[in-house]
């Protein structure tokens, strides 16, 4: 179905490079269009995990596991938890067994950056088009013209949407628009945390550091290149990032909203919140994934720009399976034509997501307003050892 088709993925986050890699092993023509103007332009976040039955698949899928293993952070996957006070609710770093791989509840931790590397890397010179920020799509007898703020223009037979939650190819399809979960984040990142926050730094200890109560949830993950990066996730009325009057470009206004939302915490976590010269506001929004939309044949989605959900441990684990159950269905030859090979595909994505959607939405006042019983819950969840505590 595909041969001598021009394939146009748009976003080159992991679930557009992944699709990329394994419709290449097909020997399928497919270039990935990214908005970024360079492979090195920004640093592309903390850490993420991959897990079994999901991004370690896919990673299996693309030939590119050794590469994976040269990359990861051994004993990153290790979480501490604190109460506010900063007692010590669980520790991973002492447990006595270090899962491996094939190991089902191993869910190794990569740098975003490196993961985005090592899979261009797996990539025929090229694929990639960077500075390519798609602002229109225009349907012309059954093809897609795509065309980019630099003033850039081309034709493909089938477009991908990869581009997250503000997705451009998203509206081509439905007009069903995000929700507000209630929760927003406050983003900060640090440098050198060795010497900004030290006592934190060694709380962190290569890990994921969280403290949750009163309210309140903090999450602390290294960056591949040493630095640290933070969220502060509390329950907000929608659009209060800008009726608060917080100028969140200002680093003392929001040390200053912090130090006082976190008053009655123990004061480590105010050397975290002062050691951070950029803060980003984050409110946390959702699709509502009972609504789907009409099957074309020419155009779908994957990832955030499918069915974007809050911060639950599965988003870049459910864009690269999207990926490879798309690439599945585009090549198998078990279908006779692209429409019914993308409804089998949306059907298979929208079946998976849904549940965990519903329950990441069901639980996130748990998370971003935790009682002393939800924290209790938490804890037992991590341990893997239920009814411990």
């Amino acid at each position: 179905m595909l041969s001598e088709k021009n394939i146009a993925i748009v976003g080159g986050g992991p679930g557009g490079l992944t699709l990329a890699r394994v419709l290449q092993m097909k020997g399928i023509k497919v270039n990935v269009y990214e908005r970024d103007f360079s492979q090195s332009a920004r640093v592309q976040g903390a850490i993420v995990d991959l897990h079994f039955d999901s991004g370690l698949k896919a990673m299996e899928a693309t030939g590119l596991m050794e590469a994976f293993k040269a990359n990861y952070m051994n004993g990153a996957d290790k979480y501490r938890l604190l109460d506010p006070q900063g007692n010590m609710l669980m520790d991973e770093s002492q447990r006595d067994e270090e899962p491996i791989f094939g190991d089902k509840n191993f869910r190794p931790e990569i740098d975003r950056g490196a993961l985005r590397d090592l899979l261009i890397d797996g990539l025929l010179p090229g694929t990639v088009v960077w500075d390519s920020q798609l602002v229109n799509l225009r349907e012309i007898g059954g093809k897609w013209e795509l065309q980019f703020m630099n003033g850039m223009t081309t034709s493909a037979d089938l477009v991908i949407g990869s581009d997250g939650y503000r997705s451009k190819v998203r509206p081509y399809l439905t007009d069903v628009k995000a929700r507000y979960s209630g929760v927003s984040i406050i983003q900060g990142e640090i440098e050198h945390p060795e010497t900004t926050c030290p006592e934190i730094y060694a709380l962190v200890n290569q890990g994921n550091l969280m403290a949750m109560g009163d309210g309140a949830s903090l999450v602390v993950q290294p960056r591949g290149d040493g630095g640290f990066t933070f969220y502060a996730a509390s329950m907000y009325p929608e659009n209060w990032g800008m009726s608060s009057g917080i100028d969140f470009g200002n680093p003392v206004a929001v040390r200053k909203y912090l130090n006082k939302h976190f008053a009655n915490w123990n004061s480590v976590f105010f050397t975290l919140f002062n050691a951070s010269e950029t803060f980003t506001w984050r409110p946390l929004n959702y699709y509502p994934l009972t609504q789907r939309w009409a099957t074309k044949n020419n155009i779908t989605l994957i990832g955030d720009a499918a069915h974007l959900m809050p911060p639950n441990g599965e988003g870049v684990n459910l864009a690269m399976l999207d990926a490879l159950d798309l690439c599945s269905c585009l090549t198998s030859g078990d279908y006779i034509n692209l429409k019914e090979a993308i409804a089998a595909y949306e059907n298979m994505m929208f079946e998976r997501a849904e549940p965990l959607c519903r329950e990441t939405i069901d639980g996130i006042e748990d998370f971003a307003s935790p009682t002393n019983e939800s924290v209790r819950d938490f804890v037992n969840m991590l341990s893997h050892n239920p009814g411990n505590l």
